[in-house]
């Protein structure tokens, strides 16, 4: 499954903007139009997961195929579709679960457009978690929040403990 952060660094990187590319889409995309059709990402209906690789090779193809291409409309059609996508996934998983609280995190939580479009759904009764800007430049706040959980729970490592990269959530 490819998430949106690695999506927006591909993108980034096609279109020359370079890395990271969450924070450089996001500029770019302020000044275009979301004007391009983009495919649509497609759900598993019984586990709500989904990836983003289509998307990304979608961008990448239309640029490459288009060489005179305006980046900005290109970067804000991008944006507007993996957002739209993650609101998407949000509400079935709310009709799914019933769970009304929403906790955005990484650096992806820092684009102003996704920002932007999970406030919204306050309006809707969901309770929506965002950390400031400047802890969204990582995953530290997610893994902060993982600590914070294992530590309430009683969870404790030795400082023997190691990394485990593949490690299955």
């Amino acid at each position: 499954m490819m998430l949106s952060g690695e999506a927006f660094d591909k993108v980034a990187r096609v279109v020359g903007l370079g890395y990271p590319g969450g924070p450089k889409v996001d500029r770019l995309a302020k000044e275009g139009q979301a004007n391009i059709e983009l495919p649509k990402v497609h759900f598993n209906e019984e586990t709500l997961d989904f990836s983003f690789s289509g998307i990304k090779t979608a961008v990448i193809n239309i640029y490459h195929k288009i060489p005179d291409i305006n980046k900005a409309d290109l970067c804000a059609s991008f944006e507007k579709n993996v957002t739209d996508t993650l609101i998407e996934n949000v509400k079935k998983s709310i009709e799914k679960t019933g769970i009304k609280k929403l906790t955005l995190a990484g650096g992806v939580s820092a684009n102003s457009y996704i920002r932007k479009a999970f406030s919204e759904l306050k309006k809707e009764g969901i309770k929506i978690y965002m950390p400031d800007l400047k802890l969204c430049t990582d995953n530290a706040a997610m893994i902060a929040s993982a600590g914070y959980y294992n530590f309430i729970l009683g969870k404790r490592d030795d400082l023997d403990l190691n990394a485990i990269p593949n490690l299955k959530l």
